[in-house]
């Protein structure tokens, strides 16, 4: 006699094959964030762990990858709190080893100039030019308007261009 598996009992299967779909996009969302390969990957297996836990909560199955990429972001935003509160103890302004290799001069600078921006501003840019989301998804996903979202990708490209363009000049 076969079980009829409830919404309650993730299907092992269908979670193994959102991890397959998912996992890459959400590690490398998590390192834009992070600007740290492992610590990008513990926050999506975090995520993926949550979402396991928490499947009986779900609305709709449909809805398993927007509650990921928000699991993410709000893993990252602990991260910075946590390495906030290190660096006051310990100061510290260098990007690890493996993130100052991860491309040529230009990819650092722009890792860089991207890192000062603000929390929020570094996580819309992510979600829009990284994840290519649209400005609804980034509202749906940080729980703020999409006059927002796009207010805040124009500052923080206008930003972006005055220190980038500032560093060129420097040369």
């Amino acid at each position: 006699m076969a079980t009829k598996l409830t919404r309650a009992e993730p299907r092992a299967d269908g979670l193994a094959e959102l991890y397959r779909e998912q996992a890459v996009a959400m590690t490398r969302l998590a390192l834009m964030l992070t600007g740290d390969r492992a610590t990008a990957e513990d926050v999506v297996q975090d995520a993926f762990l949550g979402l396991h836990r928490q499947w009986h909560r779900l609305d709709d199955p449909r809805n398993a990858v927007s509650y990921l990429r928000t699991c993410v972001v709000n893993g990252c935003r602990s991260v910075h709190r946590s390495r906030r509160i290190a660096w006051l103890h310990h100061p510290s302004h260098d990007w690890s080893a493996e993130a100052a290799a991860i491309d040529g001069e230009d990819r650092r600078e722009l890792l860089a100039a991207v890192a000062s921006l603000p929390r929020r501003q570094r996580e819309i840019l992510a979600l829009r030019f990284y994840l290519d989301m649209s400005e609804s998804e980034i509202g749906t996903t940080l729980k703020i308007s999409r006059g927002t979202v796009s207010s805040t990708v124009s500052r923080a490209l206008a930003t972006l261009a005055r220190q980038l363009s500032s560093q060129e000049e420097n040369r």
